[in-house]
């Protein structure tokens, strides 16, 4: 009685050997299959890695500066106008428990500053005139770029520190140079570096409290108030900030933390990032549709190979197996470069911006995941279609 022969069965590392097979004699359109999957793999990488090594920065940055800077300011009213904050503003915040240092300025509304007599009156460059007070830079976490910040003797006198911009649109850096606000020459003292939580410093001009009062008419009434609270505190001296600084007017305040602002307008390139990551997940569905033509041609040009093995006892199985497995390698090596590439270029753009380099974890895995998936999907018709070929039609070529 005859025996029926049961079809033998491939180990998985003869069906790798096989699939690997069609990639080695076939290099350069492996490669080329290949890069279409990496450029898609190495732009989502990339665009995960800088927009992770961007927040890194910020994470960084705002440890640096301090989380735990509070400002009030006067808030806008129903006629459209400002409240005006009392002039023992500062002196009652700073008899709160928690609060660490309080300082504050004051916007002076009709004095401008020019570079000499000859600027006309309307060119102002967008320079506020503020006084403040000695104790304001360390408040703010402000450094000195120039010269010096306001003594004893430059906060009674005409000083003036810039900032940054103020500086920049001037024309002037250093310090000595007589500057012109309202009727009075000031003497420049010093310039400020940018001061990321207190952008309105920079593209203003700081006189001493006691000067403005003296020369620019000023009525003492503070416009923003900056202060430092214990970490563990400061929601709580945020809660009792308004109350403080206008009893009886609460509404008339407004509180915000400038940490907090900072960190929004960083999140707001997640716009960006997710555009860009569209763009990524299209050129990883382009190589998608390389790898499935890739793999459509390499089942019509070996169609003979395809024919002797079924010949030779292969089954439909092994022959969708075979396939399937190449187009996986093929996908599984577009991912791995993608995600070298793309990981290569995070590490260079954090590096040219001085950012620490990050890229999380998650992200080549869900890189190489997708381009297994696709891979997959780009295979599968391919798989199918070789593994219904007859022998005898396989044998008979195209």
């Amino acid at each position: 009685m005859t025996r029926r022969l049961r079809p033998a069965r491939l180990r998985p590392s003869d069906i790798v050997r096989l699939g690997g097979t069609g990639l080695r004699t076939r290099p350069l359109r492996v490669f080329l299959s290949a890069l279409g999957i990496a450029i898609g793999v190495a732009a989502m990488t990339a665009v995960i890695g800088i927009s992770a090594s961007g927040q890194a920065e910020v994470d960084r940055r705002l440890d640096k500066l301090g989380t735990n800077l509070l400002r009030a300011a006067p808030a806008e009213q129903d006629d459209g106008t400002r409240a005006r904050l009392p002039k023992e503003a500062v002196a009652m915040v700073k008899r709160i428990g928690s609060v660490l240092s309080a300082g504050q300025t004051a916007v002076i509304e009709d004095a401008k500053v020019y570079r000499n007599e000859h600027i006309p009156s309307g060119r102002t460059g967008s320079i506020d005139v503020t006084a403040t007070g000695r104790g304001l830079l360390p408040v703010i976490g402000g450094h000195i770029q120039a010269g010096s910040w306001l003594t004893p003797a430059t906060e009674k006198f005409p000083g003036v520190v810039l900032g940054s911009t103020a500086a920049k649109r001037l024309g002037v850096d250093t310090p000595g140079t007589r500057l012109r606000i309202g009727q009075t020459w000031f003497s420049l003292v010093g310039v400020l570096r940018p001061v990321p939580l207190a952008p309105e410093i920079d593209s203003s001009a700081l006189v001493g409290w006691p000067a403005a009062e003296n020369h620019l008419a000023f009525d003492s009434h503070p416009t923003t108030v900056y202060l430092r609270a214990q970490d563990r505190q400061v929601t709580a001296v945020r809660d009792v900030l308004a109350a403080t600084v206008s009893p009886g007017h609460v509404g008339d305040v407004a509180i915000s933390r400038p940490s907090d602002a900072l960190a929004v307008r960083e999140a707001t390139e997640s716009t960006l990032t997710g555009l860009l990551l569209g763009l990524g997940g299209v050129a990883l569905l382009v190589g998608g549709v390389g790898v499935g033509n890739t793999m459509v041609i390499s089942v019509l040009e070996r169609r003979g190979e395809i024919g002797l093995r079924c010949a030779l006892g292969a089954t439909s199985g092994h022959i969708r197996g075979q396939f399937l497995t190449e187009a996986l390698l093929l996908s599984a090596l577009g991912g791995l470069g993608g995600t070298l590439l793309g990981t290569a270029i995070t590490a260079s753009f954090a590096a040219f911006r001085g950012w620490p380099t990050t890229v999380p974890l998650w992200a080549p895995v869900a890189g190489i995941t997708a381009t297994l998936l696709i891979g997959a999907i780009a295979g599968l018709y391919p798989a199918i279609r070789a593994g219904r070929m007859a022998p005898a039609q396989a044998l008979a070529g195209p």
